[in-house]
């Protein structure tokens, strides 16, 4: 057995009484004493912290940042050289048959771009930036934490720290001292409320923890709620909502596509599996992620097969995802199902415990986002 991993916090995530978990290779904390749903109500109504240590950060530097953001479409299927100094996007890595090898954030910060990619995938990432960007340097960081505050006090909690970070909109980038820290401060995160990504030197991590969580605003949040918050956005999680196999057309991730990057459009393809995924775009896909309320107070899990009708038939879809929604006050699921049966209101049937259950598609975020536009 490989020793897990452990992030610069570990040893206040057991002080704080966090219940740990294996999770891309790391000891992470799941849960804290206050329980996944106190942990989860109050990032919604307050602020909570999160330790995303566990995932990759990543300079690519070159001649130019024109340069390195043209090397990089060969990449992505996304306009990363429109990108603004000062801003980031969210991308995705594709492969040769159009699906997806891992999902991204992608920051202009002048002179390079700085990428934030998934735990579970951050080596073969740099593999494969390695082995396609021949005249761009890769700086795999290794020496930073990375934490999120989200919630909507997360900008007052973090202000009283770091002033300039009020003037910041969604998916703002900045340079800033924290602590008498060097602090890379994004205003995004991955629960659908306001909130910040920091950034900063290992040795500074817990100081920055501990500063924050005195604000009685405050709470540590582990990955369950993490995970509940994120289902609620309607956001999808790699390895289980999208994957190797799934376009970012039936993923419902065609928004992520610039028109620059479309068919007819200035940089339009020139990025692995595009002739496929420019053809769905047009064509549309044979399949879609959708949301799904499941009636009753069961939750649809990921794996539960769904069906077109009460009785007969073959599964025409799975659910990838499903939890119990704390905000929504009800069962949610996310999953695929033919684009014929991917409108929203109709219904369809989860298999639970063996019973066909009735679920009805749903738009999504089944919760909406509250970003500072």
């Amino acid at each position: 057995m490989t020793a897990l991993l452990q992030t610069p916090l570990h040893a206040l995530h057991l002080e704080l009484g966090a219940r740990m978990v294996a999770f891309a290779g790391y000891e992470m904390p799941v849960q804290y004493p206050a329980g996944v749903m106190k942990e989860h109500l109050h990032t919604r109504e307050a602020a909570g912290l999160f330790d995303v240590s566990h995932m990759g950060q990543v300079i690519l530097r070159g001649e130019s940042y024109e340069a390195v953001a043209l090397a990089l479409e060969a990449l992505v299927p996304v306009d990363v050289a429109g990108l603004k100094p000062g801003r980031q996007r969210y991308g995705f890595f594709t492969n040769d048959a159009g699906g997806l090898r891992d999902d991204l954030m992608l920051a202009n910060r002048g002179d390079h771009l700085f990428l934030v990619v998934n735990a579970a995938c951050k080596q073969d990432d740099l593999a494969h930036l390695v082995a396609h960007l021949k005249d761009v340097t890769i700086e795999p960081v290794t020496d930073r934490a990375l934490l999120a505050l989200q919630g909507p006090e997360a900008e007052a909690v973090l202000s009283a720290l770091a002033p300039e970070v009020a003037a910041m909109k969604f998916m703002d980038v900045i340079t800033t001292t924290i602590l008498g820290a060097e602090a890379w401060v994004s205003r995004s995160g991955y629960t659908g409320e306001d909130g910040f990504e920091i950034s900063v030197p290992e040795a500074g991590a817990e100081a920055l923890a501990r500063a924050l969580l005195e604000d009685d605003r405050v709470l540590p949040v582990g990955l369950g709620a993490r995970d509940s918050l994120r289902l609620e956005a309607g956001l999808c999680l790699y390895g289980h909502d999208i994957d190797t196999a799934t376009s970012p057309v039936e993923a419902a991730l065609t928004w992520a596509i610039q028109k620059v990057r479309r068919s007819d459009g200035a940089r339009a393809g020139g990025f692995p599996g595009a002739e496929r995924i420019l053809s769905e775009i047009h064509n549309g896909a044979e399949r879609r992620r959708v949301g799904l309320r499941p009636e009753g107070r069961a939750p649809m899990r990921e794996g539960t097969p769904l069906y077109a009708g009460e009785t007969g038939g073959d599964p025409v879809g799975e659910v990838t995802s499903g939890a119990f929604g704390p905000t929504l006050g009800a069962p949610m699921s996310m999953g695929y199902l033919p684009s014929e049966l991917a409108a929203s209101g109709t219904k369809v049937w989860g298999e639970v415990r063996g019973k066909r259950l009735p679920a009805t598609v749903a738009d999504l975020p089944f919760v909406p986002a509250r970003f500072k536009r």
